[in-house]
């Protein structure tokens, strides 16, 4: 049997999805990013629980930004992680990192995927000239996913979670994306507003200490650890606190600007939209999906897809570059 493997580095966990010959899952995990970096949990240890990591035939993976490579790169043929910097990214735990440097050492064949940013030529030069990073590199794999999963060329895909990003696919290619200090807030992360700039200027808070608080927690005022954050403010908001259930709607108010903002922009009919991440797949306790849905199925069919779509799609990327042997996934090169 053999297998191929995708990984999704996520704000507070680092997922995996195995599939094999068939594209059929065999196994779907989480490692905590938190008890990574203090080496209570490893990728080795885990992933032995599951299969053979000598027939694994491809990883694909993402890290962090991406925005140093433009092209999906062998692992080994990456200079400093793929990344220019780790500051000013949210919170930095050094869970990823560890992760990274065990399958660089492992005899695990792997691929780094890029961000989307302005060395992207693949981009509407337009995001390139007014953005210098559009969207961390697991965007570029829960879009491949996305494209597989539904078979539209023309979309725009709303990943809803501790931030939110939106991309723009035109022809099957990624022309363009809003990251979450950008676009919409998430539950955590969110664009930076003139008081939070004043914050700043006068050094009350660093610019990462305003991002990591610009989400919409800061309206549901929740102050949680970085993993109990959306837990809490879903609670606030299932027990009709005021404050909870603005933070729920000014969350769908800001994904639905951004989706209609990148729709203004299309010069190819619309295929669909495609919902995912945890905040856009949720259906219970409060029906984030749909509350989405019902605002924006006016301009195109409404698809929800699973949160794993980073992974699964990282997976796919790993199958069709090892066996169909594509030379590019969504207008991006692979370097063989």
């Amino acid at each position: 049997m053999k297998y191929y493997m995708g990984m999704d580095h996520g704000t507070t966990a680092v997922s995996f999805e195995i599939i094999d010959e068939s594209k059929e899952e065999i196994a779907y995990f989480k490692l905590n990013r938190e008890k990574l970096s203090k080496k209570e949990i490893s990728f080795k240890d885990t992933v032995n629980n599951y299969i053979d990591t000598n027939k694994i035939e491809l990883l694909a993976m993402t890290y962090a930004m991406g925005d140093s490579i433009s092209e999906i790169t062998p692992l080994d043929k990456v200079e400093n992680k793929g990344i220019q910097s780790i500051n000013g990214a949210g919170k930095i735990t050094g869970g990823g990192s560890n992760v990274y440097n065990e399958i660089l050492s492992s005899n695990i064949p792997a691929v780094l995927i890029p961000g989307l940013h302005s060395g992207c030529d693949f981009l509407d030069e337009r995001f390139r000239a007014s953005y210098s990073h559009c969207a961390s590199s697991e965007k570029v794999s829960l879009s491949y996913y996305a494209y597989q999963k539904t078979g539209w060329k023309n979309m725009i895909i709303a990943d809803i979670s501790s931030n939110t990003v939106s991309i723009l696919v035109e022809n099957g290619v990624i022309r363009g994306a809003l990251d979450a200090c950008i676009g919409a807030m998430g539950f955590i992360h969110g664009p930076l507003d003139l008081s939070m700039i004043r914050d700043i200027d006068s050094k009350k808070r660093s610019a990462n200490e305003c991002f990591s608080h610009a989400g919409v927690s800061k309206i549901a005022e929740v102050n949680s650890n970085i993993d109990n954050i959306k837990e809490d403010i879903l609670r606030k908001a299932s027990n009709n606190d005021k404050k909870g259930i603005l933070a729920i709607d000014s969350l769908v108010m800001s994904v639905v600007m951004e989706i209609y903002g990148l729709y203004g922009i299309m010069e190819t009919d619309i295929d669909g939209i495609v919902l995912t991440g945890s905040g856009g797949c949720m259906r219970e306790p409060i029906n984030i999906s749909n509350m989405i849905k019902e605002k924006v199925e006016r301009i195109a069919p409404v698809q929800v897809l699973t949160d794993k779509s980073g992974a699964i799609g990282s997976s796919y990327i790993a199958y069709d570059i090892k066996k169909n042997n594509l030379d590019k996934i969504m207008g991006i090169n692979v370097i063989k």
